[in-house]
């Protein structure tokens, strides 16, 4: 967003970026922005809250007021996670012992996928690989988590983009096993936590930066915060 906000300014549309990654906004520093120290996904804060959001859209609108930028302001409430929210969302049962935990973990949850994606027909699924391809991207992924290398593991496109649709196809068939709405974060912990999908995503990035693979491949796999 704040590359396109500098295109739309050349061009002579005014814009302001709702940050939700502060040091982004710092580097790419677009004419105006307002930064939320809210959950990814949640730019203008708390879901439900109209109230809240008309302040987050009123300061940033009225940030068209600064014709000089560089300008980014902080949004003065924050929203974080807590220890008190963890996931409820159980996890099927092992079907096939011959398989890679992980990769039978990701084929037993296709049909809440499936549920999923016909509640809200959207997907950020397809990057590097599309649904019937996420459990063999995973696959690839304990390879390299065992020590194959990741170019002659089989990973998918770039590994960065495939790990990001494994990460979507769990996100989004969450909502469909957890107990209850998710709080800020608890979907993203309980892939990484909880999942044997999660778990070999953060191993094999160890293992490509052990190995000393290009950096963006392995560090953009996963969250930063995420070791």
């Amino acid at each position: 967003m704040c590359t396109l906000a500098h295109v739309f300014e050349a061009a002579g549309l005014a814009t302001v970026v709702l940050s939700s990654i502060r040091n982004v906004a710092e580097r790419m520093k677009p004419p105006r922005a307002l930064h939320g120290e809210f959950p990814l996904g949640r730019p203008v804060g708390r879901p439900g809250d109209a109230e809240s959001q008309h302040r987050v859209l009123a300061q940033a609108f009225a940030l068209l007021e600064r014709p000089d930028g560089p300008v980014l302001e902080d949004f003065p409430e924050t929203i974080a996670s807590t220890g008190g929210e963890p996931l409820a969302c159980p996890l099927p049962a092992r079907y096939d012992p011959s398989l890679p935990a992980a990769v039978d973990e990701a084929r037993a949850l296709r049909s809440a996928w499936e549920r999923s994606f016909a509640a809200s027909g959207r997907t950020t699924v397809g990057r590097a690989v599309d649904v019937d391809g996420i459990p063999d991207a995973v696959a690839a992924f304990v390879r390299v988590a065992e020590g194959t290398p990741w170019k002659d593991a089989g990973v998918p496109g770039i590994p960065m983009l495939a790990a990001h649709d494994v990460r979507s196809y769990y996100q989004e068939l969450a909502v469909e096993v957890a107990d209850g709405p998710p709080g800020p974060w608890a979907v993203e912990r309980w892939f990484y936590d909880e999942t044997e999908a999660g778990r070999a995503l953060l191993a094999a990035r160890r293992a490509m930066r052990d190995a000393d693979a290009p950096f963006p491949l392995w560090f953009y796999m996963a969250p930063g915060a995420e070791q």
